[in-house]
Formats: C-alpha cells, structure tokens, sequence
C-alpha cells in the first residue's frame, strides 16, 4: 500500500490529488447531465446528436494542442491550469443557468461545447506534464497512476450522484454543482508552494517549434507505436459516454439513474487499473499493446450482454483494461521523452487521444442508429483487436522481437529481442 500512495507523502502533489478529485467528480457529473440533456430533452432519442456535442467538445484539439503544448513548454503550466480552471467554471455556470431558465436549445449546447473544447485542448498539455513539476522523477510513473485513479474514483462518485440528482432536482443542477466545484482545483493550485516546484527549464521563442517536436515524435518508433494504438482504440472504442447511454436507454430500456449507475460500475474497474498501475515503476510499450487487446476482448464482451446487469458487469472489466492502456501510454511517453520536449510530445498526444472524438463519436453514435447500439461497442471491440495485433507483427519485425503474452491481470507482453546484439531495441 505505500508503494501505491507514494506520491501523496508530497505536499504539493497532495494538495493537486485532492482538488482534482473533487473537481473531476463535478466533470463525471455533468458528462452525464449533458448527455441525457441531448439525448432525452433536446432531442428524439438521438445517439448521432450525442456524437456530434461530444465530438464538438474534443475537436478543437485537432488544431490548437501543438500550440498548446508548445504553451505548456515555453509558459508556467501552474498558472496556464488555474486560467482554464476558471474558464471551465464560467461555460458550466453558462449551461446550468440556460437549462434552469428553460431556455437551453441544441445549439447552445453546441456552441459551448466547442468553447469548452478550446479550453481543454490548452488544459490537457498542462495538466499532463504539471506532475512532473510536483513530485521527483522517480515518482512520476507512481503520480500519473494516482491521477488516474483520482479521475476514476470521481468517475465511480460522479455518475451515479448525476443520476440521482437528474431524476430528484433536475438536469440544470447538475451543471450547477459542477461550476462550484471548479473552486477546489483552483483553491489547490493557490496553495502549492511554487518554490518547492521541480521546475524544467522554460524553452525559449524560436521559430519551428512545433515542427521539432512533430520531428521528434516521428524519429522514435516506440512512440509512434503508442500513438497509433490509441488514436485507433480512442477513435472507435472509447465512446463510453454515448454507449452506455444509447445501451441503458434503446437496448435495455433503463432511465437516468440506471445510466449513471453504468458510469460507476466501469470507474470501479478503471479505478483498480488505475491502483494496479501505480504499483509499476517503468511501464513499456508492450503494456500498452497488452492493454489494448484485453479492451477488445472486453468490449467485445460487453456488447453481447444478455441483460443489463450483465452489461454493467462487463463494464468493469472494460474499465480496468481501458485505464491500464491510458496509463501505460501516458507514464511511458512522459518517462521515456526529454523534459524540454515533454510539453509538445504530450499535446500531440492528445491530439492522438482526443483528436478522433470528432471523427469517431458520430461515426459510433450513426452505428447506433443504424445497426443497434450493440455495435456501437463491437466496431471499437474489433478495432482494438486489429490494431494490437497490428502493433505487434510491426514490433516483430521492426525490432526484430518476438512477442509472448505472460498475463492478462496485468496486462503484460514480453518482447523478447534476439541475443546477437545486433538490433537496438527502442526505448520501452
């Protein structure tokens, strides 16, 4: 157990812990109130209007995360946190008070939802390499675990507080309570001790910043592995938010509160991920392809439930895989990248991350319409398949490895590399 909360014995990286588990219970909550709004109160049941808020919310990352994560290098990632903190307060209280004077329409909805994808597209680099200013290196693998776990265990709260809080008060509140707990992120970023900050140095104004990082990135085969295993799982697999609506809704006929209980059933898988990976101290590329094949047996899985007690279940088991793929990629690039490009090379990872939402949600939300929301889940269960094995016959012959899968809890791929020493294996 100390070896899982070891980060938390830093003060600074406590008092981040403990506002961003308050803050992203909030943001669990109104993820849920903003797609039962769409889907039940804005329009006819429509899984495609869900896909087109969601990926309007994640689309601006396409453009702005490059210069985002240049900001991220070049700016205090202290202070470009506490901005869009606040930024996310104002576009929540906007919603709540739109919906609580019966004047929302679809269009609001969209319109803010592109706002707050600008905000977040500046936020994520920030917030991404913001740990390593917190705690020392050899804590870093240890820290990016516990922010995971924190963000699952406001998902296992946030869900079914929303759900409940929908069917008693209103859909409106909920937005309401997020806006006000935007305060706790804000309040902790105020109190951390600037001085005792692990500060890399800030990379000066030049020209073809942006085009270094890209270079970079396209230099190194181990993270090109790990961008294109998730940007294919992230495209077509991880549309949580708008197939558990359209499964509890359209295939088992369920209402609000039995939405957002699904929420946090998969939090409490995604939270063991999120403690089982804090307990690895160098994670590989071969993690995260294991990752990504158990999240395509996983959702494959899921999307054969026969009832849905059954699906909700599954969820947890889909849960853990999905954290264990988010952590693997996000500790290893952190790790394995120098800090005066950590910035860039985590913001083109969110664009790889967060980029095809806009592509893939509405896809996944057509798929619904279209052919049921079972396959909503079974297009991303194949995906994720095809492109673990991809990943793996390229890692095969690239670095001329072979590849044995040694557990699935964890999951965990050996590569093995052949004993001439002739091959260089990339850093894992």
């Amino acid at each position: 157990m100390q070896t899982i909360f070891a980060s938390l014995a830093v003060r600074n990286y406590r008092l981040r812990f403990t506002g961003g588990l308050i803050g992203n219970t909030g943001t669990w909550m109104q993820r849920v109130a903003q797609d039962w709004l769409v889907l039940t109160e804005l329009t006819d049941d429509s899984g495609l209007a869900v896909g087109v808020v969601t990926a309007l919310q994640f689309g601006p990352s396409l453009v702005l995360s490059p210069f985002a994560g240049l900001a991220a290098d070049r700016f205090s990632k202290r202070a470009i946190l506490i901005v869009t903190q606040i930024a996310q307060a104002i576009l929540a209280l906007a919603v709540a008070l739109l919906v609580l004077l019966d004047v929302a329409e679809l269009w609001h909805l969209c319109l803010i939802a592109g706002l707050l994808g600008i905000v977040t597209a500046f936020d994520a680099p920030a917030n991404q390499t913001f740990v390593g200013e917190l705690v020392p290196t050899q804590l870093l693998a240890n820290a990016v675990a516990l922010n995971s776990a924190s963000f699952n265990l406001s998902r296992m709260v946030g869900p079914a507080a929303a759900g409940v809080l929908i069917e008693t008060i209103g859909v409106g509140w909920v937005f309401t309570v997020n806006a006000v707990s935007y305060a706790a992120p804000i309040i902790a970023l105020a109190l951390i001790r600037t001085r005792e900050l692990r500060l890399t140095d800030r990379v000066p104004r030049a020209k073809g910043q942006i085009r270094a990082g890209m270079r970079y990135v396209a230099g190194r085969s181990d993270i090109v592995v790990i961008f294109a295993v998730i940007g294919v799982v992230s495209c077509l697999g991880l549309n949580g938010q708008l197939t558990m609506a359209v499964m509890a809704r359209e295939q088992f006929g369920r209402g609000a509160g039995s939405y957002g209980m699904l929420g946090s059933v998969f939090a409490v898988g995604a939270l063991a991920g999120s403690l089982v990976a804090a307990r690895l101290s160098r994670p590989r590329v071969r993690r995260v392809v294991g990752s990504a094949a158990l999240f395509g047996l996983a959702s494959g899985v899921s999307a054969l439930s026969p009832t849905y007690w059954f699906y909700a279940l599954s969820g947890i088991a889909v849960g853990y895989a999905t954290l264990m793929l988010i952590t693997a990629a996000n500790a290893t690039l952190q790790l394995s990248t120098v800090p005066e490009m950590r910035g860039r090379v985590m913001s083109l990872y969110m664009v790889v991350f967060l980029g095809p939402t806009p592509i893939g949600a509405p896809a996944v939300g057509w798929v619904a319409e279209a052919w049921g929301p079972r396959w909503s889940i079974g297009v991303g269960a194949i995906a994720s398949l095809v492109v673990a094995l991809a990943a793996a016959i390229w890692a095969k012959r690239r670095w001329h490895a072979s590849l044995e899968v040694t557990s699935l809890m964890p999951p965990h791929v050996a590569i093995v590399y052949p004993p001439d020493g002739n091959t260089t294996p990339p850093p894992r």
